[in-house]
């Protein structure tokens, strides 16, 4: 837990090990990053107003070495700062002031997701792009890396590892992180972003596919399409329609 103030530390550290979670506590990132090396946690929260660096900063160094699920805890609620905390790696996002039952049930779903991405195997074939989604890289088979961003990675994580061929936008937001976004055109523009980076031809995507009619559905194939670089036939399953 990195919090710089005393007595919320002091509730935290209640309602965690009330939970029966032993809790290490830290007042500056610094002190926090320095703790996560040490003790390998099984979850971070982490405020983000922090008197040495900012919690985005945190965040990010942390994830450029670790996949620990995040939590940030902040008085902070402008969606500026949820997406900046969350494009970091974060995996939620808690306003202040928040409820003991949410909280415990936020740290409880971010352990259960981690856990899920590990049983799920680590690589996606996405056409050219092997994503292993462990060591956070991507590549085609002549080495050439492809750059993708914490969210972009938790996402394909999320539709990856789902058995549904078509993803309901809630269940991929809770998931890769976005959950707390107020827009819900935000996942759309992650998702956009993914086209232009693994589709040949985004404007034509075969892998990462857009129905409209009833709702709007993004399909990503199972493992075994994957592995195969099977274009999807959009007939070949139903859709699975959101209300927005």
């Amino acid at each position: 837990m990195v919090e710089d103030e005393p007595q919320l530390r002091r509730v935290l550290r209640t309602l965690l090990e009330l939970e029966n979670f032993r809790v290490i506590e830290a007042e500056t990132a610094e002190r926090g990053v320095a703790e996560a090396r040490t003790h390998k946690p099984d979850l971070l929260i982490v405020d983000l107003g922090l008197p040495d660096r900012d919690g985005t900063e945190l965040i990010s160094d942390v994830r450029s070495w670790s996949r620990v699920p995040i939590i940030v805890l902040s008085a902070r609620s402008d969606e500026s700062d949820k997406v900046a905390a969350l494009e970091a790696g974060a995996d939620d996002y808690i306003t202040k002031p928040f409820g003991a039952r949410e909280l415990s049930a936020r740290v409880q779903v971010a352990l259960r997701h981690t856990a899920a991405a590990g049983a799920a195997g680590a690589t996606l074939q996405i056409g050219a792009w092997r994503i292993d989604l462990k060591a956070r890289s991507a590549r085609d088979d002549s080495g050439r890396e492809l750059h993708l961003t914490p969210i972009e990675y938790r996402l394909l994580e999320a539709l990856g590892s789902t058995s549904a061929w078509w993803s309901r936008i809630a269940r991929c937001c809770s998931r890769c992180g976005a959950g707390q976004c107020a827009a819900d055109t935000l996942p759309a523009v992650y998702m956009k972003q993914l086209r232009a980076k693994l589709e040949p031809d985004p404007a034509r995507p075969q892998w990462l596919l857009t129905e409209t009619g009833v709702g709007i559905g993004w399909r990503c194939a199972n493992s075994r399409a994957i592995s195969e670089s099977v274009p999807f036939d959009a007939s070949s399953r139903p859709l699975c329609p959101i209300s927005l």
